[in-house]
């Protein structure tokens, strides 16, 4: 399948997208003044550390402290350092021997195989060495909003924090309150944007992500990634990288982009990484935290280096300066026979337009995502999940009911695996499958979802179906989905997709004219201003509740229609009949719902 990359360039924004074939696969936005933060590093200073959570809070110099797990701390020294043919140990095993908080712990017993590196965030899928072949799984299970309790939410964002790529540890972890005081000045890199009201994620595991290989100045480690299957080449590229690393330089794991690339071109790439790291040091030695000490390339460079493989044909971009700095980018830490790759949108039309972007971006914001077959699926974002809903719809298929079920849910589990990466959906998802009675067929669907997720380079872990046909799986995010990126809370119903009906409204309006009648005494008028909908609901439907309050009451309220007004805030101005009573202008409605109402 051929992919090509898309790079639209404005003023205001920039995006990149990834296509394969002529399907939108990926979507990478930023904005001016909103450049993404993840990958940068800083010297930091601790403000808080908190032993009951096995974190710190770290100030970095952004809006919000940032937040560092115990497992994220990674001091270096010769003991703890593991180079080759040292013991490998899982980077989360020891952290079952610190005393933290149970649930922590569990999270933490999920997590143990986590060890692969997410190409996507800069880094390359990697094979640290570890004991398993078995898939990785993710490091990041549960996005940090549970919806549970803010402690269940703390502990969630400490696990959600795990570093990228994190090399095998000798050495169990040290607590928390023993390896970082308050005041200590660190240096850091953010793993994780800040999203929401939640601080950045940081660890003190450093990589620094070459075209050809990532480096870790804090540990000896050397790593290969999985994607290259070849046992020759492995061995090849590791025997590069032992060789031409410096004496103490530290670790470096050999990206997928690396593949048939010469040792020269290696272990300049090597050379290059090396030296911005000491650049790096020397700048922190002479900084007071908080301070910026690196940061990572914008998002039109960051695509190249992270997206531009071997089988990306094309790279279009509309912005004449920046197809001059990708050619330059390409020249000086690429291959320069990429170059012919790269082209300058010069037509009139929209590059989003010209192949077809553009009306697959708003796809991707829709609730519902039809599949080819005419069944369709149901996406729901929440704070704790994001759930997946299969359908069959039009599919009424051709033979067995079971067959038709089959199908659908085959065709589904490719195009929710391939929705989730477009639309960069993290955290805990489920998929409610249509049921399926026999079991191979459950084992079909399971394949499928496997395959699906290899070309998804965030970390993916996918449990089986459930009896009642759920799967739950979880992903890795570092960044905000492009539903949180592209759209904001309705004003009417505040984002909960519901808003309540005039006959509702209308309900509460004459419960509080009787609030007010109640506390005042008797009425000399009552005057509601109500939103159209409302004042109709008044009329008609809710005319029986109406010409009660004007039998109670003795008086006929005066209802009055007024676009402006807002629909779930009406306006309700009583008058008393004693002279000292005072008038109650403009009374809004959500007065009368406190919770120390006593609505009927």
């Amino acid at each position: 399948m051929q992919k090509r990359l898309v790079i639209n360039s404005t003023a205001i924004e920039k995006r990149v997208a990834l296509v394969e074939g002529n399907a939108l696969a990926e979507l990478q936005l930023e904005r001016s003044g909103e450049r993404s933060v993840v990958g940068n590093i800083y010297q930091g200073r601790v403000l808080r550390v908190l032993p009951g959570m096995q974190a710190a809070f770290v100030d970095i110099g952004l809006e919000k402290a940032a937040f560092m797990h115990v497992s994220d701390f990674w001091p270096r020294s010769p003991e703890g350092s593991s180079g080759e043919g040292a013991e490998e140990v899982d980077p989360l095993e020891a952290a079952r021997d610190v005393d933290i908080e149970a649930s922590l712990l569990a999270y933490v017993d999920e997590l143990a195989e986590a060890d692969e590196v997410d190409e996507a965030d800069g880094a390359g899928d990697v094979d640290l060495l570890a004991a398993t072949d078995g898939p990785a799984e993710d490091d990041g299970t549960a996005d940090d909003e549970t919806g549970i309790d803010e402690a269940s939410r703390a502990l969630g964002d400490a696990v959600d924090a795990l570093p990228d790529a994190r090399p095998p540890r000798a050495q169990p972890l040290r607590a928390i309150e023993d390896a970082l005081q308050k005041g200590q000045e660190i240096v850091v890199q953010i793993s994780k944007e800040p999203i929401g009201s939640k601080g950045a994620r940081i660890t003190s595991h450093i990589s620094l992500p070459g075209r050809y290989v990532v480096y870790m100045p804090t540990t000896e480690h050397i790593g290969v990634s999985r994607r290259i299957e070849d046992e020759r080449e492995r061995k090849r590229l590791r025997e590069i990288v032992a060789s031409g690393r410096p004496p103490h330089a530290g670790g470096f794991i050999v990206r997928t982009a690396c593949e048939g690339v010469s040792k020269r071109e290696i272990t300049a790439d090597m050379r290059f990484l090396v030296r911005l790291w000491d650049r790096i040091l020397k700048r922190g030695s002479g900084t007071p935290a908080p301070a910026l000490l690196h940061e990572d390339l914008d998002i039109v460079l960051r695509a190249v280096r992270d997206l531009f493989t071997s089988d990306v044909a094309q790279v279009t971009v509309d912005r004449a300066h920046d197809h001059a700095r990708i050619v330059e980018f390409i020249d000086g830490v690429l291959q320069p026979k990429l170059k012919s790759r790269i082209h300058l949108h010069d037509d009139a039309t929209p590059i989003f337009d010209h192949f077809g972007i553009e009306s697959q971006v708003q796809r991707a914001l829709e609730r519902r995502v039809w599949l080819k077959s005419g069944g369709y699926l149901v996406f729901d974002q929440t704070e704790a999940l994001t759930a997946i809903d299969v359908n069959t719809g039009r599919f009424v298929g051709k033979h067995t009911h079971e067959e038709t079920v089959l199908k659908t849910n085959l065709e589904a589990a490719r195009v929710a695996i391939d929705q989730l990466r477009l639309r960069n959906i993290g955290g805990i998802i489920i998929i409610d499958f249509i049921d399926m009675e026999d079991p191979e067929n459950h084992k079909k669907v399971s394949e499928a979802l496997a395959e699906a997720v290899k070309r998804d380079k965030a970390r993916t872990n996918i449990l089986r179906i459930s009896e009642l046909g759920l799967v739950q799986m979880t992903r890795k995010r570092t960044r905000d989905n492009l539903r949180q990126l592209l759209t904001t809370a309705c004003p009417t119903c505040r984002g909960d997709g519901r808003i309540r009906s005039p006959e509702s409204v209308g309900a509460d309006v004459l419960r509080a004219i009787r609030r007010r009648a109640a506390a005042i005494g008797e009425l000399a008028s009552v005057r509601v201003r109500a939103h159209p909908v409302v004042a109709e609901a008044l009329g008609d439907a809710l005319r029986k509740g109406v010409e009660e309050l004007e039998r109670d009451l003795g008086l006929r309220p005066v209802i009055l229609a007024d676009p402006g007004v807002s629909r779930d805030h009406p306006e309700v101005e009583v008058v008393g009949a004693a002279p000292d009573v005072p008038v109650a202008p403009g009374e809004i409605l959500d007065e009368a719902r406190t919770p120390s109402s006593t609505d009927s």
